[in-house]
């Protein structure tokens, strides 16, 4: 299989023309939509509102996402740690009813094992997990599966990742950071097919370090692997701008546009008709085929 194409599920997905992964947070504390998707709270527990959470994800692939990636578990900065039970609860239910109603590719991120597994066993075809495989069993839980897998840098951990937030050169450590997840993927047996990259646009970074990372981006494909850029409302965006959250869209289509130029094949975002009037104003720029 070439760079150019990614296997999620039954689905080969055509990395030729740049595609959109949309997000789908089911937890009541990410810091753009945290609680939209909220039933209710039963002894404390956060409840997923089920039917307002599928209609979101057929949205989402009405407006031309390709991907729908359901996230459980909070990694905004300072975000605390769930038990893999209460992540399970919030997400499985999710992904089951996507795969089960919608013909959509479903990405699971998480980055704990006994999800990942449950989670593909539903229909998931990737996982996209922010610690890159990283935690204790998250190796193994993959090796045998078929499940395409996005490793993504992030120093720390999302309660302690913004705090003294130093390097030498960002883009070098970040390539050579995503090199040595890449071995250790094929030291189990994951083959290099599987896999995508992320540079992690804020998890333990500056603002400085993010507008580096953006515009070095090209430094990335030396690496061989599809490039997949997640900078959708973040604060990078309005370290630049002055703009709160929901004010962010421009800006956010402003870099996507630009990490898109610079090799990213892969936009993760909450606004997915915006990004793919960027991917179709590049492509008529360019002058290939937009439909």
């Amino acid at each position: 299989m070439s760079n150019s194409t990614i296997k999620v599920g039954d689905r080969i997905i055509d990395l030729s023309v740049p595609k959109v992964m949309g997000i789908l947070n089911v937890t009541p504390d990410s810091f753009s939509d945290g609680g939209q998707f909220h039933a209710g709270n039963e002894s404390g527990v956060f409840r997923v509102a089920l039917g307002k959470t599928l209609a979101h994800a057929e949205a989402m692939l009405g407006s031309g996402a390709s991907i729908i990636d359901v996230g459980g578990e909070s990694t905004r900065p300072g975000a605390l740690a769930i038990s893999a039970q209460e992540e399970a609860d919030r997400v499985l239910p999710v992904v089951e009813a996507i795969t089960n109603r919608l013909d959509v590719a479903v990405s699971v991120d998480t980055s704990t094992p006994s999800v990942m597994t449950a989670a593909i066993a539903l229909g998931a075809g990737l996982i996209n997990d922010v610690r890159a495989l990283g935690r204790a069993g998250a190796l193994n839980a993959l090796a045998h599966q078929d499940a395409a897998i996005c490793l993504m840098h992030m120093r720390g951990q999302p309660e302690t990742m913004q705090k003294d937030v130093a390097y030498s050169d960002v883009v070098e450590e970040v390539v050579a950071f995503l090199r040595e997840r890449i071995d250790a993927c094929l030291k189990v047996g994951i083959a290099r097919d599987r896999l995508i990259l992320d540079p992690g646009f804020g998890f333990g970074k500056t603002a400085a370090h993010n507008y580096q990372l953006l515009r070095e981006l090209n430094r990335f494909q030396s690496l061989g692997l599809p490039i997949l850029i997640g900078v959708s409302r973040k604060s990078m965006l309005g370290a630049a701008t002055g703009r709160a959250v929901e004010q962010r869209l421009a800006a956010g289509i402003a870099a996507t546009t630009v990490a898109l130029q610079h090799g990213a094949v892969i936009v993760r975002t909450h606004d997915v008709a915006q990004s793919i009037d960027a991917i179709n104003i590049l492509r008529a720029i360019a002058g290939t085929p937009i439909r």
